[in-house]
Formats: structure tokens, sequence, C-alpha cells
């Protein structure tokens, strides 16, 4: 996957920090009210909750994940994704390496 770049956005400097520093990500902010993360996910085991919808791009490495109310789980890998419905959420395994996403919410 070629690497995403985005312009006219304003970047926060403050990191949000997840699981003891396993899973860390930047905000991003777009004119007109839009939101990104990007971010890096250290080897585990994690569950996230979603208040709004979200879609995830896996910029590099791979992951498992298995949205709530779904038995099965499914392998991203580079340059995959997925979508997360608002008021929802989502476990996610990395078994090694780092994964990098960016998270838009919808």
């Amino acid at each position: 996957m070629s690497a995403l770049r985005f312009e006219n956005v304003t970047a926060v400097a403050q990191a949000n920090v997840y699981f003891e520093g396993k899973v860390v990500s930047h905000t991003l902010l777009f004119p007109g009210g839009g939101k990104k993360t990007l971010g890096l996910i250290y080897p585990g085991e994690y569950h996230f909750a979603t208040e709004s919808g979200e879609w995830m791009d896996i910029t590099a490495g791979g992951c498992r994940i298995r949205i709530d109310g779904d038995p099965e789980w499914r392998e991203v890998a580079t340059g995959g994704g997925f979508a997360v419905p608002p008021r929802s959420g989502f476990d996610i395994v990395v078994e090694s390496g780092i994964t990098q996403y960016v998270c838009s919410f919808t």
C-alpha cells in the first residue's frame, strides 16, 4: 500500500494511549469536522468499543478482527480494512510485529 497523505489538517500532538502503551494513536482533524486517527498496535489481544461508526484501514502489518456479535474472526492484511458499526465494538489480535492503521470516523 502506498503511503497515505492528508493535507490541510490539524494534528493533535497529545497521543491517545491504550492498553499500557500497546496501542497508540494521534488524531487528525479535518476542515468541516472530519476526524481520523493514525496508530500503532503492538502484539496482543484488545477490545475497543465504538461510539460512532469506524472504518479501519490496515496500512502495515496484519491482524485478526471480530466485530461484536459476529462469531467469525477475519484476517486483515496490509491494504485491507473493515467497518465497525456505531455503538458496537471489535476485538483485534496482533500476533507479531507492529500493525499500523488509519481509523476514519463515520
